[in-house]
């Protein structure tokens, strides 16, 4: 087998933890069952991460930078409110969609246990995508779209239980969930919420 660079087997460790929790679930999840799906040995996972917890920043880092990325680049100024909520919105499902096992992760690790670096960065996580839903409301109430008299904070909130929806939506459709049909049904239902 070819020797791949610590980069490439960072991401094909990453990208195994997930697939692994999408899969089989959070408690198959063992250095065993990670090097078997690699291909490689279990003491050459730790010479590309020293620990679990890197591992699991180390996706935390891809979130940060691909999913809250999209959503910052979607968000930004120049079309009208609504349909930046929606790109905003989409991108976040996408990016849950084509990394399933993501959600699981960070609401298990770092919501879940006393880890005080995992908790930081997954609220850096959720304050960053808050901010940016609470900025593209508050273009649309200035556009006239929504209502003035919307709590801007509490609408960014109940927008943070989209993904879990999308989770219940992955346990009872395990034939798949159509992207773009979920998407507009959430926008439809924010959308509703904020309207005049």
């Amino acid at each position: 087998m070819k020797k791949q660079t610590t980069e490439v087997r960072q991401e094909q460790i990453k990208r195994a933890v997930l697939e692994i929790i999408a899969s089989e679930g959070l408690a198959r999840l063992s250095t065993r069952n990670l090097a078997k799906r690699v291909g490689i040995s279990e003491g050459a996972i730790f010479r590309h991460f020293r620990t679990k917890q890197d591992i699991i920043l180390g996706i935390m880092q891809d979130v940060k930078k691909d999913m809250v990325g999209g959503m910052r680049a979607a968000a930004a100024p120049g079309k009208p409110a609504d349909k930046r909520l929606f790109g905003l919105m989409c991108a976040q499902i996408r990016y849950i969609l084509k990394n399933e096992g993501m959600n699981i992760l960070l609401f298990s690790e770092a919501a879940h246990y006393n880890d005080s670096v995992l908790k930081t960065e997954f609220h850096g996580i959720l304050a960053s995508q808050k901010k940016l839903l609470a900025g593209v409301i508050r273009d649309g109430i200035k556009e006239g779209l929504w209502r003035e008299l919307i709590s801007v904070e509490d609408a960014a909130m109940l927008y943070l239980g989209i993904p879990i929806s999308l989770n219940i939506e992955l346990v009872l459709n395990r034939k798949g969930v159509n992207t773009e049909s979920f998407c507009k049904r959430m926008f439809f239902l924010f959308s509703g919420i904020l309207a005049r």
